[in-house]
């Protein structure tokens, strides 16, 4: 049995556009937000107590902020009526500028909230335009001002990069802007395409064309010597948090984390994925469905699997090997009962010979070139 705090994330399956490359499931119709809310708070019932404590609550989406402060409030209170909380637990709500402003940030955070996630994903307008954002560079920014002047002061950015037409140059100028506004923590995904997407099918059409594998590595490379230089660690293959000498905040995803190193978290909302006790299960894709599931005291569960001992493993080195600090071998030993040399050592040895893999302490880790190489790295360990 895990012994490690849960978390609780909650899908706010709302939007005022859809996002061309986004796959998350989302609705751009309102008009059930208020059975939305009231299904939530009935999902939280019939799963009241399902984990002995939890210090992380995660409100993404969707657009969470399209729900008045109140609304999150609400929410807030709900889950501390179902579940133990820990008194410092980290709160999360993912916010999108254009739909922030100084009183409802203020608001947000006399809720409870104490991060927010803003999605920024550029500061160039014809990048925000291309991606079918609906705020301006200028929305952007004001945001975040408006965010520190409401007293926040755990506060991330989300940014996106490789798309079609940028630059080495361009990347590095962007990266340069926005570290001047001080964030306290940073996600930098490479556009990628997700199937069934309108990005998908317009490049499938030839009407986009993204850029080439060599330029998106050299989008990559540079993005954690950058960062690094200008006071941010890579924790994770895409994400990076501030640091320094005497800092009273770890600034790294305390939630995020959860996912990546096999913590229970409860998911509620449409499309919500819950894992505890080596299984995983995940709510239907359908507002109107989990509404009706949840009016009717059923639970909006669409799927379950029991991940086997060799599911286990593979996760354990792909998102292992995701993070900066690499797989744990005296963790992965005590899990699985034998060594990660003992099992894969025939197929890491040539991979540490290529210098994409090290070994540190009793620790295995990517190098920067492994980094890079990721998704070969682990299919090569795992062939």
């Amino acid at each position: 049995m895990n012994t490690q705090p849960a978390g609780i994330y909650i899908h706010i399956p709302f939007c005022r556009a859809k996002c061309s490359y986004c796959d998350f499931y989302s609705t751009t119709t309102f008009d059930r937000i208020d059975a939305f809310n009231q299904a939530l708070l009935n999902e939280l019932q019939i799963r009241r107590q399902q984990v002995p404590l939890a210090d992380t609550i995660y409100f993404g989406g969707g657009t969470p902020s399209v729900l008045t402060p109140s609304q999150i409030s609400r929410l807030i209170d709900a889950v501390g009526n179902c579940f133990p909380v820990a008194s410092d637990a980290e709160v999360t709500l993912e916010v999108n500028p254009g739909t922030v402003g100084p009183d409802s940030l203020a608001d947000y955070r006399k809720a409870g909230v104490n991060r927010l996630n803003i999605g920024l994903q550029s500061v160039d307008n014809r990048t925000l335009f291309f991606l079918g954002r609906i705020h301006t560079a200028e929305e952007g920014r004001n945001a975040y001002r408006d965010a520190r002047e409401a007293g926040f002061d755990n506060i991330g950015l989300d940014l996106i990069y490789a798309v079609p037409g940028q630059t080495l140059r361009q990347w590095r100028a962007e990266m340069a802007a926005v570290v001047q506004f001080e964030p306290d923590h940073l996600s930098c995904y490479t556009l990628t395409l997700a199937p069934g997407t309108p990005m998908q099918q317009q490049v499938q059409a030839g009407r986009v064309r993204l850029p080439d594998e060599k330029t998106v590595g050299d989008l990559f490379a540079a993005t954690a010597p950058f960062l690094n230089a200008n006071g941010y660690r890579q924790y994770e293959i895409s994400n990076f948090a501030r640091f320094g000498a005497g800092q009273a905040i770890d600034f790294r995803s305390r939630h995020n984390r959860k996912y990546w190193n096999f913590c229970d978290y409860l998911g509620f909302g449409p499309g919500a994925h819950s894992y505890r006790e080596h299984a995983r299960w995940w709510n239907c894709r359908d507002l109107d469905e989990y509404i009706d599931a949840l009016a009717r005291g059923r639970s909006p569960e669409a799927g379950r699997e029991e991940l086997t001992r060799e599911q286990q493993v593979m996760e354990a080195v792909y998102l292992g090997l995701r993070q900066t600090g690499g797989i744990d071998g005296q963790a992965f030993r005590s899990r699985f009962g034998s060594g990660l040399f003992e099992a894969f050592g025939n197929r890491i040895a040539p991979l540490m010979q290529e210098r994409l893999l090290e070994k540190k302490a009793d620790r295995l880790r990517l190098t920067a070139k492994g980094m890079l190489l990721l998704e070969s790295v682990v299919g090569r360990i795992l062939v």
